[in-house]
This record gives structure tokens, sequence and C-alpha cells, in this order.
């Protein structure tokens, strides 16, 4: 037996992953055990995680493989400050005190902390025990790890490759090829040119959060108008053939300052950019708009690049880039690939992944015997008209920790909290009773997700069909901006009859129109609407889940690979007619998705939820003791 620990850490979403003889057996965000979202330290609890769901120790391990090389990101670093010197300095010297204490000794200090995983933590201790250790200790390129990620978990023996980020190294993004255990790296866009820090200049113009808010910009795209895409040709960037670009740098101020866009970017459009939390602005949601237009024009070159160069005829994607959904939607539809599939934990968690597979398959030299090559997938477009068997080796991408019925009950007893257990073959149909009711419900079942996305094990779900569901959930359960648009779940079954997508989408990375025959006409004073205001109208038989634009961020569900939820879901559809859920992390704005039995009951307290799901036991709001923290929770939340 080979076990394989791989590792993302220290810039953001930090992950461990481990793999046993080329299978994922775990894999974890450490903020979902700190509940520090996007916490960028060591993953010390996702590492003892992995290891407990093993059964190993940190001694039993082979290797233990880093997602990128230290080393050279810092010779970006050191060489971009040249570049643009003395102007880079205030951003060289707040780099530099973790670089020289702890990034430049990237070996050492993975050997210490994994000491700590073992609960080590006085440091001479720490360090003679780290000389202990008997495993290998490599490092990866980054965006060979995002590649090696998208590529060997895919269900494709031969498939072309795309990554796409903020920065890895030098490389900003990449297009490669795999072929069984190969991948060959052919071309990269390097910085600090790069379509990941364009998309999240943006995302600081508008008043969000970098590597956090992105996806609330493709949110609020819909709402706005495209009327800057001429503008930031012209000005700010030149887009190519093949999808790489060339960035003017007088308008951005990243590669040597603190701040994303520099006070030109603040003149060209006109002012200072959006205070975080400030009313959003109608120039706001074009800016928005104008950005997902060209992240979507130079995606699909890039796929389109990628295909004249490797002639495959499926795509699999990886990179923080790669969560954007929209942009993957027209790929499936525009482009001229089969099929493309996507790594679910897309950004730097998903290097953990990658790292430690590239470790079997390539440095190990180990075969890799794909779904595809194996007999047990097809492709859609060839499925004369039934659902294919899907499989990867993501497993639905629930990798995480469960808990036991046995545990769950011990939870809610220890701490008198009154609860109804049902049959497992009973608990659909009363989740679906629930849901028919209006009821919003927090689900707790199964393993945890990996990556950003809830699927059905951590999720907050209810009512489709129900206009208020969106604001509710918006308002009173998640506390965010109320413009944000929830997914729904669908059976896979099912999938065709609502939306424009007959594929699968397990992992909610793909957009499709909600059907025009489940579309209603909008009446003269909906049409007159503008801005935020287009919420109040209601654009389908399931409002909760169309967005402004009539599209929808669609997760497929299978039997195979959640029964629970799948059979949650088709209750549902048996009850009344329609076989779709709203769908949403379960989590308030600003906090990671929950972990623990206690993390969910809290939460469900927090917030206006009905009903809360831990297994086969459903608790109801009314019947719950009252609530009482020492302290305001909302106060020690950071805005996300």
């Amino acid at each position: 037996m080979t076990s394989i620990l791989g590792l993302s850490a220290f810039y953001h979403d930090s992950a461990a992953c481990l793999v046993v003889d080329g299978e994922i057996v775990a894999a974890a965000q450490e903020e979902r055990f700190t509940r520090r979202k996007h916490d960028h330290r060591f993953p010390t609890h996702a590492v003892r995680y992995c290891l407990a769901e093993a059964g190993l120790t940190a001694d039993a391990l082979d290797y233990v493989s880093f997602y990128d090389k230290p080393l050279i990101k810092f010779e970006r670093l050191l060489e971009t400050y040249l570049d643009y010197a003395p102007a880079g300095f205030p951003s060289f010297l707040k780099a530099m005190p973790a670089w020289m204490k702890e990034k430049l000794w990237m070996s050492d200090l993975i050997g210490t902390e994994m000491a700590r995983v073992e609960g080590i933590e006085d440091k001479k201790d720490a360090k003679r025990r780290a000389k202990q250790f008997t495993w290998k200790l490599l490092f990866g390129d980054h965006h060979e790890s995002h590649a090696a990620s998208a590529f060997y978990p895919s269900p494709f023996e031969e498939a072309a490759i795309l990554t796409l980020d903020g920065v890895g190294e030098w490389a900003t993004s990449s297009i490669g090829v795999g072929r069984g255990r190969e991948i060959t790296m052919l071309k990269e866009l390097r910085f600090p040119d790069s379509l990941g820090l364009l998309y999240s200049a943006f995302t600081y113009y508008t008043g969000f959060r970098v590597n956090s808010g992105e996806y609330k910009v493709m949110g609020l795209a819909p709402y706005g108008e495209p009327k800057y895409v001429a503008l930031i040709k012209d000005k700010l960037v030149e887009i190519r053939d093949d999808g790489s670009l060339r960035m003017n740098h007088a308008y951005f101020g990243y590669a040597h300052g603190l701040k994303m866009t520099s006070k030109a970017f603040a003149k060209l459009f006109g002012d200072a950019p959006r205070r975080p939390e400030a009313k959003l602005t109608q120039r706001d949601m074009d800016l928005a708009r104008s950005i997902q237009v060209i992240t979507e024009e130079v995606m699909l070159k890039m796929a389109a690049y990628a295909h004249r160069e490797t002639r495959a005829r499926k795509l699999c994607m990886a990179g923080g880039v790669a969560l954007n959904c929209v942009g993957n939607g027209r790929i499936l539809r525009e482009s001229a690939f089969e099929d493309i599939w996507i790594q679910p934990a897309a950004g730097d968690a998903g290097g953990a992944a990658g790292i430690a597979l590239a470790i079997w398959h390539r440095y190990l030299d180990q075969p890799r015997v794909s779904p595809e090559s194996a007999g047990t997938w097809a492709s859609p477009r060839h499925a004369n008209g039934c659902i294919p068997p899907y499989a990867d080796g993501m497993k639905g991408s629930y990798l995480g920790p469960r808990h036991t019925e046995a545990e769950i009950e011990e939870f809610l007893r220890a701490r008198g909290l009154p609860y109804r257990k049902y049959r497992r073959e009973e608990l659909p149909e009363a989740v679906a009773e629930l849901l028919a009711a209006e009821k919003v419900i927090g689900l707790h079942q199964g393993r945890m997700e990996f990556g950003p996305r809830a699927l059905g094990g951590r999720s907050i779900i209810g009512d489709a069909r129900s206009p208020r569901m969106q604001s509710v959930m918006n308002l009173k359960i998640k506390y965010r901006e109320s413009f944000r648009p929830f997914a729904p779940s669908v059976t896979r079954e099912g999938a065709a009859e609502w939306f424009e997508l007959d594929t699968d989408s397990p992992y909610m990375l793909l957009v499709a129109d909600v059907r025009h025959d489940r579309r209603r006409e909008a009446t003269e004073a909906e049409r007159a609407l503008w801005g935020i205001e287009k919420l109040n109208a209601v654009r389908s038989d399931i409002p909760a889940v169309t967005h402004v634009d009539y599209s929808a961020r669609v997760q497929t569900v299978r039997r195979e690979t959640n029964p629970l939820y799948w059979e949650i879901i088709s209750a549902f559809g048996e009850k009344t007619g329609c076989p779709v859920v709203v769908n949403t992390s379960f989590n308030v704005r600003g906090e990671p998705i929950v972990c623990t039995p206690e993390d969910s009951y809290r939460c469900f307290m927090r917030t206006e939820m009905d009903a809360l799901v831990l297994e086969t036991c459903v608790l109801l709001k009314e019947d719950q003791p009252k609530f009482v923290e020492a302290t305001d929770w909302r106060a020690s939340i950071a805005p996300d």
C-alpha cells in the first residue's frame, strides 16, 4: 500500500488530500475545522482528519507533497520588485517577513507542522520529531497541480486540459493534454498578464473581497449592461486569438502595490472603488456585466485554441477561474469539445488533490484506469437518448468527515435537544413534506463536500417553486446581499425537463437556461424594472432558482452518488410535480460551510431556518430551547 498526502497552504484555502494506491480516500479544507473562512494556515486539522479517515498515522505515509514551488514563487516576487522598483517597495516589504521566516524554509516548516499534527506544540520537540519522519517530501508546479487535479480524477481517457487562475509561480493560465497517466503541458500565460487577476481587479473595484467575492461579481453581472466592454478592450487589455492577454499595467496595482487597481483605473471609470457594503449602483452592475463578457470571450478563445492544439474531444478544467460557471456553460454549448469535466475544488484547495495524484501517476509511474477506458462511463452526446452511467475519481466531492447516527444522537441527548428519529426509508417523504410547506431546512447528511460548493451533504434547501424563497433565504437565513441567486438541485432524470441541459452537472459548475416552456412572460411593469428591482419579477415555475436572465447554476443529482439527497428531491417531485429544490451552502455570510453536528445546530439556531436534518434525526425550530450566546456572533464574522 502506498499512501500520499497532498498539501495546499499558506496563500488561501489551505487543504489536505490523502491518496492511497491511486484512490482519493479523504480531502478537506482547513477552514471547515477552524471556522476561519479561507484559512491559509497549514492544514493541521484537515491532515488529522485525512489520516484518521484512512486509519493511518503520519509515520505510515510514504510521500508528503506540496502543490507548488515556493522558491520559484519567491523568484517571481524578487524579479517583479526589480522591474517596478522603487514603486513596489511597500508591497515587497510587507511580503518579506513571511518569506524569510517560513516560506523559504518550506521543507523544514512542513516537517515541524506535521509534528504538530501529532500534537507536538513545543518548537524544539517538533523540530526533533520532524527529523524522524521517513516519508519523502516532494514539490509540484502550481499549474501542473491544477492540471493533474483536472485530468486524473476525470472520467476521460484522453482530454485537453485548461487551467486558469490568478497566478501560481509564474503561470497564470496553461494549456495541456492528458492521455492515460501522462500529462503534457503545451503553453502558458505568465504573470503579470492574468485573466484571474483582471477579474479580481474588477472584484476589488466593485467593492467585493478579492479571492472571495468573484462569484458575487458573476451573480451581479446579469443586472447590468456591457457598457464598458469596448473601453476595457481599448485601454486595459488586448485579447489575442488564442485567448492570451496583454494587459496595460498602468491601470493595475497588483504587480507592485497593495491594491488591485491604480488611480488611472479609477479615473478611467469615473470614481474611486466602491466601499465594501456601500449601496450598489448601476455602474457597479454594468462593470460586473462588462468584465463577465470579457472573461467569457477569453475562456472561449482559450478553449478553442486548446482544441486546435490537441484535437482532443474532451476538455478538463481547473484553477479559480474554472469556478466561473457561466463561462463553463458557454464552453459546453459553444466550443468544439464534446464534453467537459471541471474539478469541483477548482481553486487552490484542489491543488492538494492534484499533486498527490501526480505523485502516484507521474512520479511513481502507476497506471491510470479511467471510467471511460473501463467502460463505466459514456459521453452524454452519444447516449442515444439514455442517461449513461457517470463516474469520476472525486466521488461526488463527498470526501470530508461524516457522523454516524449514534454520534448525532449522543450529541442531541447530551444537550437535551428535542428531535424526532425517522427510519431511513421514511425520511425522504418527511423532508419532502416540510419542503412542500415552504419550510427552509438545514441538511447535514453523509460526508462533507470538498470544494466551495454544498452538494447535498451540508446544504440549506427549500422549495424552488416559492416566489418568496430567494428573499427569505438571502435576508433571513444567509444574511447576505439580496441580488445573489440560488442554485437548483434537480434529479438527473428530470434535468432536461426543466433546464436547457441534458448532461451531468454534479458539481454545480455549469450554468444553463430554464426551459422556455417553464418560463413566465414578464408583464409590462416588470419589463420596466431595472437593476436590483428586477428581482421582484417572477420569471418561471421555479422562481427561487431562476436568475434575472433566466439562467440557473444547475446541480444534477444521481442516486448512485448521493442516495438520500436524490430520494428527498424525488419524493418532493412526486408530491409536487417538480423534482427541483433550492440548494445553498449550509452557512451564513462570512462563515465556512458547517462541518460537525454542533456547527449545524449553531447555524440553525442563529438563523430563521425552520428545520434541521441530522442524518435521520429531524429537529423543528419551534421545539428547540432558547438559544443564547454570550456575544454577538455577527460581530466576530469577517466579511466574505
